[in-house]
């Protein structure tokens, strides 16, 4: 198979205490698009983790001039909560560059549109953040496509 890094037991050395520990085959080194992409998902894990923050920030009620979290509707609380744990967690995967890191982020975005677009009463969101957020989105597809090309 193509693409398929046999899996193998580490040999011990002298003196060393076997172990269970399965590693797989030494595999081809990352390709000018793969680091891109790895760049590309470490930057973005930044602004996610930056939009977790404030979110929390809002929770807290520590953000000078914002209105009290109290004080918002209660779908907007929820909302909040929401987004300042799924974003924070999308930053985690992301910055780990791992697949669910990916899904959770595509989650977070996905549903900050949707919510944008359908109810813009719990979340607000300007048409120039939404175009970034698409933006962003096809970006991210883009260098994963052409990262994979790459390791073919």
């Amino acid at each position: 198979m193509p693409g398929y890094l046999p899996i193998r037991r580490k040999a011990t050395r002298p003196g060393e205490i076997p172990t269970d520990r399965i590693e797989r085959a030494q595999g081809p080194a990352p390709g000018t698009w793969d680091t891109v992409l790895v760049w590309f998902m470490r930057l973005t894990a930044l602004a996610w983790l930056v939009k977790s923050i404030l979110a929390w920030a809002t929770i807290l009620d520590v953000l000078p001039g914002a209105r009290p979290f109290e004080v918002e509707p209660f779908g907007r609380q929820a909302a909040i909560v929401y987004f300042a744990v799924v974003d924070a967690a999308a930053a985690i995967g992301l910055w780990l560059t791992s697949s669910w890191g990916g899904v959770i982020w595509l989650l977070a975005v996905t549903s900050a549109m949707t919510l944008a677009v359908l109810t813009p009463q719990l979340l607000p969101l300007p048409v120039p953040l939404l175009v970034f957020g698409a933006s962003v989105v096809t970006l991210y597809f883009l260098l994963s496509w052409l990262a994979a090309q790459e390791a073919r």
